[in-house]
């Protein structure tokens, strides 16, 4: 190698070493905050809350919460810094919390603008809908849990493999307000009792906007619609002709639902999208509340499980029409195989929905009865 070409790969190297370090920002002087969450006042004011972990021995409590009343998001990090010794950055964020007051609002999606113009964010965090003010959840600080931002993203991880929620992160709710054949669908926890719980799912309309609430049993049985169980899913279901005896509901069966096929046939008639939706499960007695000989009538009990579960699904299906959206991604089947009556609707998908005929058909099969005779 020659003296001129080692000068070059010298300052190329040097100049390299000297830009990489230019936005370099020491954990001493950081804000690493760990948990964001919007919301709205009674006065219907913006706030901005914010949890970061506290990085000292001479302290008991070990996260720091902020509250600030900014103008627009941005400012709010500005804000935020005023109180803290560090400066506020987004890389560490884990758990975007928005309010339903926020949510309710018409424009509020713009409010995550910041971080996706800003290259320095994640776009990873976990979004979550808040049932109630985020001040019960924010100021919570349960000594018997692990941090708040670290229990909830644990705490979606586990439900949304159990199918009983969905993770949904920031470019993920990005990536499904843009998609013109399905709505969003984000978790939803509140506070009972002081404690958090999960209720199960919040679902949008095409702009993001607050529609409806489903609980843990409707959101699995939207992700059965959906064709995305994980593995296998717990349901309880009453059962036609017991009855429900002194305090306990001894009319109900529970079962673990696994091997789930689903089919969907896509057709265009009378001006109308029609579906036919086809459900295969084979499902383990996990309960029974009354007495049932199972051996000498399978075929009973199956039917009758089938009618419950037929039933769940038509209601949600209904509920979901009424709402005009559609969580299950039925937009998806007619762009694909009715593309040009497809385009026609696309921009108002969800009313479309809503006077489609969508049929569904369930047959279950029971492969596990449990060790007991």
């Amino acid at each position: 190698m020659n003296k001129k070409l080692l000068h070059i790969t010298l300052f190329v190297i040097f100049a390299f070493i000297i830009s990489s370090c230019s936005d370099r920002l020491d954990m001493e002087d950081s804000s690493f905050a760990l948990l964001v969450g919007l919301d709205l006042d009674n006065k219907n004011e913006f706030i901005v809350y914010s949890t970061a972990p506290v990085f000292s021995k001479n302290v008991e409590k070990k996260t720091r919460e902020l509250r600030v009343k900014p103008q627009t998001n941005r400012q709010s990090r500005e804000k935020q810094d005023s109180y803290t010794q560090g400066v506020f950055h987004g890389r560490s964020i884990q758990i975007i919390l928005i309010s339903k007051r926020i949510l309710q609002q018409e424009n509020w999606f713009q409010l995550t603008d910041v971080w996706f113009r800003d290259p320095k964010n994640t776009l990873t965090p976990r979004i979550i809908a808040v049932d109630g003010p985020l001040s019960e959840i924010i100021y919570l600080n349960s000594k018997d849990q692990p941090m708040l931002p670290l229990f909830l993203r644990d705490m979606i991880e586990t439900k949304d493999a159990r199918s009983e929620t969905v993770k949904t992160t920031l470019q993920g709710l990005h990536q499904q307000i843009r998609e013109k054949g399905v709505t969003p669908i984000i978790s939803e926890v509140r506070v009972k009792d002081k404690e958090i719980a999960l209720t199960g799912t919040t679902l949008l309309d095409h702009k993001g906007k607050f529609a409806d609430s489903l609980n843990i049993q409707e959101s699995i049985l939207l992700r059965i619609l959906q064709n995305k169980i994980n593995k296998n899913v717990s349901l309880t279901v009453p059962i036609t002709g017991e009855k429900k005896i002194g305090p306990f509901h001894t009319d109900k069966l529970s079962l673990s639902a696994e091997k789930i096929k689903v089919k969907i046939k896509t057709s265009y008639l009378k001006d109308n999208f029609q579906f036919d939706m086809h459900i295969t499960m084979h499902v383990g007695l996990t309960e029974l509340t009354f007495p049932f000989d199972v051996r000498n009538h399978r075929k009973e009990l199956e039917n009758k499980i089938t009618e419950q579960m037929q039933k769940q699904l038509e209601s949600l299906i209904k509920k979901i029409q009424a709402d005009k959206i559609d969580p299950i991604g039925l937009g998806y089947y007619a762009r694909a195989h009715k593309y040009s009556h497809f385009k026609n609707v696309e921009d108002h998908w969800g009313e479309a929905l809503a006077k489609a005929d969508v049929h569904v058909s369930v047959k279950t099969i029971i492969g596990a009865m449990g060790t007991v005779k």
